[in-house]
C-alpha cells in the first residue's frame, strides 16, 4: 500500500478504536476521512493531524446521510481506498428477558445497519476502480457467547458473516475484505456507553488486567490494509494474554 496515495474512511472516529485508526493511517501519510457524530472531536483531530485529515460529521444510522456524505466528498478525498467500519456500541448487560428493547434496537441500527449503509455507499467506486479494502471491526463476542451479550454478540456475529459473504461477492473485483475481532480492550468508551455513563462500573471491567488498547486494534487494521494487493486477510482475532476461553456453563439444580 502506497499510503501517500491512499484515502481511508473511518467511522466512529471520535474516540477509541476509530480515533486510534485515524491517527495510525494519518501518521503513515494517508489521506483520512474521520467520520463521527461528535463534530467537535473529529474537528479537533483534523486540526491536530493536518489538512490530510477531513472531519466528516455523520450518523451512520441514517442511510440518506451516508449516501450524501460519501457522494459529496471533496475531490481529493472522493476515491475511498479503505473503508474502516468501526462505528458500533454495546448497551446494557441484562439477560434477554430483562433487557431494554431500545438498547437492542440501538445496537442493531449502528452495528449492523450502519455498517451496511456505509459499505453499500463505498463499494461501487471500489469495484469500478478495481481495488479497495473494506475492514469491518467485529468482536470476539461474535464467536464466544457470555451472559448479557445477547444482541451485542449477535450483531458482531453478523459483522463476521457479512464480511465473509462480502468477500465471496467481491471475488475477482480486486476489492479485499477483512474482519478484525478484538477481545477485552481499554482506551475506549465501550464500557462507559454500555453502562450508561457509570464510570465506576465501567472501570471495574478492567480492574487488575492489562487489556488491549485502542492502538493495538488500530495496528491490526493498518497491518491488514498494508498487505500486498494479492494478499487478503480474512479475519484477525486478537485478545490480551489475560483473557482466554471459558468452560461451558452447567446448571446443576439438584447438586448437593
Amino acid at each position: 500500500m502506497n499510503t501517500a496515495e491512499t484515502t481511508v474512511l473511518v467511522t466512529g472516529a471520535s474516540s477509541g478504536f476509530g480515533l486510534a485508526t485515524v491517527r495510525r493511517f494519518a501518521t503513515a501519510g494517508a489521506r483520512v476521512i474521520a467520520a463521527a457524530r461528535r463534530r467537535d472531536r473529529i474537528a479537533a483531530a483534523a486540526a491536530e493531524l493536518g489538512p490530510r485529515v477531513l472531519a466528516l460529521p455523520l450518523d451512520v444510522r441514517d442511510p440518506v446521510a451516508v449516501e450524501q456524505a460519501i457522494n459529496g466528498l471533496p475531490d481529493e478525498f472522493a476515491q475511498i481506498d479503505v473503508l474502516v467500519n468501526n462505528a458500533g456500541l454495546a448497551k446494557g448487560l441484562e439477560p434477554a428477558h430483562q433487557t431494554d428493547l431500545d438498547h437492542w434496537e440501538q445496537m442493531v441500527d449502528t452495528n449492523c445497519k450502519g455498517l451496511m449503509y456505509c459499505t453499500r455507499a463505498a463499494l461501487p467506486g471500489m469495484v469500478a476502480r478495481g481495488h479497495g479494502h473494506v475492514v469491518n471491526v467485529g468482536s470476539i463476542a461474535g464467536s464466544y457467547p457470555y451472559p448479557g451479550g445477547n444482541v451485542y454478540g449477535a450483531t458482531k456475529a453478523f459483522v463476521h458473516q457479512f464480511s465473509l459473504n462480502l468477500r465471496s461477492d467481491l471475488h475477482g473485483t480486486g476489492v479485499r475484505v477483512t474482519c478484525v475481532e478484538p477481545g477485552l480492550s481499554s482506551g475506549t468508551e465501550f464500557s462507559t456507553v454500555r453502562f450508561d455513563g457509570d464510570q465506576q462500573h465501567a472501570d471495574a471491567v478492567y480492574d487488575g488486567t492489562q487489556p488491549l488498547d485502542a492502538a493495538d486494534v488500530a495496528e491490526a487494521v493498518y497491518w491488514a490494509a498494508s498487505q500486498p494487493a494479492h494478499v487478503n486477510i480474512n479475519v484477525i482475532e486478537l485478545m490480551p494474554t489475560v483473557q482466554s476461553f471459558a468452560p461451558f456453563q452447567v446448571h446443576r439444580p439438584n447438586a448437593r
